[in-house]
């Protein structure tokens, strides 16, 4: 596919503009070139096919996933605001709140946080992918 023969480039230049270190960033770039035609870049070709099928999919719910994600991510991040104003007038009744959430968080196993950070960087980088390459608006 001559979308993922060009994997190379991008992830260098993004290496160029991650990586402010020369030494280290010249090392990434070894790394990336050691990779090339390995199996592991065979499985990352394999993922960013699979990240930029989805992506393309003329189906609303799959491009809606991703967002809906970040609003869920975003309505956590706001729930910090009532939770400070229950915290202040009932410091107990916070306590309890603060208690039965950080329980069920740490009851969601490991493998689902990995696959939601999976797929909120996939997702970014793809579109950073397409709107360098001039395909995404």
């Amino acid at each position: 596919m001559p979308v993922l023969d060009g994997l190379i480039g991008p992830v260098a230049r993004l290496i160029d503009r991650v990586i402010p270190d020369p030494r280290a960033r010249d090392a990434a770039k070894l790394e990336l070139l050691r990779l090339e035609g390995t199996q592991e870049l065979d499985a990352l070709r394999m993922q960013m096919s699979a990240i930029l099928a989805e992506a393309g999919a003329a189906d609303p719910w799959t491009s809606r996933a991703r967002p809906a994600f970040l609003y869920v991510i975003y309505a956590l991040l706001l729930w910090s605001i009532p939770m400070g104003l229950i915290s202040a007038l009932s410091p107990r009744f916070g306590a309890a709140i603060a208690q039965g959430m950080g329980a069920y968080l740490a009851s969601l196993p490991e493998p689902l946080y990995a696959l939601f950070a999976t797929g909120y960087l996939g997702y970014t980088a793809a579109r950073q992918w397409g709107k360098s390459r001039g395909t995404d608006r």
